[in-house]
């Protein structure tokens, strides 16, 4: 995967280049799809996705958040994703082959949107445990789970003059669609 720049800060962490080759393998994009991200935030999983996925829409709720997804597409050379300044399941396309939940907001709302739509991939990234419990109960209550991994990716630094390393806090990533 070619490297994701993000000179624009959100004031929300974008999710992890590690994380995001999780997430989007899972997805598993195609030059025909049509992928939406939940929650754009910084734009980092809409980037990749739109160097993979034929079209892209992005839906953020914060205009400034939304803004920062605009100005890190601009910065990586991507066009023609749209953006959409609404809280999902508003604005949500019925037309989407695959969908990734970035928060936790609304999600069994969204979650019922593909269901109801028959988003064939569906994926939610979640940094806390009861959440991650509770979307996955959301997910098998639609028909849409598949699995849940947890991933923990640990950076190695140097340390007098060896290699230590600093753990990244784990993610929850819970996979699913429609059948």
């Amino acid at each position: 995967m070619a490297r994701v720049a993000l000179p624009h800060d959100a004031k929300a962490g974008p999710t992890k280049p590690e994380v995001r080759s999780v997430t989007l393998g899972k997805l598993e994009l195609g030059p025909t799809d049509h992928f939406v991200e939940v929650g754009s935030c910084t734009g980092a999983v809409t980037v990749e996705a739109a160097r993979q996925a034929g079209r892209v829409t992005a839906i953020e709720r914060k205009p400034k958040r939304l803004e920062t997804t605009e100005k890190n597409l601009a910065a990586n050379g991507i066009d023609g994703v749209e953006l959409v300044e609404r809280e999902a399941p508003e604005g949500l396309p019925e037309d989407a082959d695959a969908l990734f939940l970035g928060g936790s907001r609304n999600y069994e709302e969204v979650l019922d949107f593909a269901a109801e739509t028959g988003i064939d991939r569906v994926v939610m990234n979640v940094s806390r445990l009861e959440i991650a419990g509770d979307a996955v109960r959301a997910f098998r209550e639609r028909d849409l789970f598949e699995e849940v991994l947890q991933v923990q990716v640990s950076t190695g630094y140097e340390l007098a003059g060896a290699t230590s390393f600093d753990s990244n806090n784990p993610v929850y990533v819970i996979v699913g669609g429609s059948e």
